[in-house]
């Protein structure tokens, strides 16, 4: 009980109020942004399977270097866009860190995709580039990432974030490359610039529209 009467009743208030907290884990934060991440990607995933299914060469697929090189693409930048949002999530986080990844990610595709034409005849860079779904592929990719995008904004939402428009992009970064990695197993397209170019582009896209949505959907 506060006494009005005391010499310093604000302070007794605040230490009071003090008193009652309990901490909080560390990994809580980590913890409610990988589930509600997990919630949105179960979301796309059963789109996909109930849509396309798995495709049906995965198993000789398996085998193949170029399914890999896609695979760890997305998952670089799926585990640099989680890492942002954890590290956005507080009032004084940054994300030099996991852009470094994304960057280096997408530096390392590009080299690798110019090493391919580099090394195709010039008769075929249109179907190393623009493959047989270039037209649908990218806003596929969009349109499964908006239940992780929906998902990612509601848990940063609870958070405390201070730097809206890169909590955002963070967002759409992780939302994107997780739509696209669930995408991938229906996805026959594995040449390396094709996936740099679309889902890099879609990823990208996704990005630029969390970034968008971050001041006006996360301010508090």
């Amino acid at each position: 009980m506060i006494d009005p009467m005391s010499p310093n009743p604000t302070e007794n208030l605040i230490e009071r109020l003090a008193s009652e907290l309990t901490p909080t884990a560390r990994s809580a934060v980590s913890r409610f942004i990988c589930l509600a991440l997990v919630a949105g990607a179960g979301v796309s995933a059963l789109t996909v399977l109930w849509l396309w299914g798995i495709r049906p060469d995965m198993r000789a697929a398996l085998s193949t270097g170029s399914l890999w090189l896609k695979e760890g693409f997305v998952v670089a930048l799926a585990i640099a866009g989680i890492f942002s949002m954890i590290r956005l999530a507080r009032p004084d986080g940054t994300a030099g860190g996991p852009a470094a990844i994304a960057i280096g990610a997408a530096c390392v595709m590009a080299l690798l995709a110019i090493v391919e034409l580099a090394g195709a005849s010039p008769a075929v860079w249109k179907t190393l580039v623009m493959g047989k779904t270039w037209a649908t592929c990218p806003w596929l990719i969009l349109a499964l990432a908006v239940p992780v995008l929906i998902g990612s904004i509601c848990a940063m939402r609870s958070m405390a974030p201070t730097r809206l428009r890169l909590a955002g992009a963070a967002c759409g970064l992780a939302s994107g490359a997780l739509s696209a990695l669930v995408y991938s197993v229906a996805c026959d397209e594995s040449a390396v610039a094709f996936v740099l170019v679309w889902y890099g582009g879609a990823i990208a896209l996704a990005t630029l529209a969390g970034a968008w949505l971050g001041p006006r959907v996360l301010r508090w």
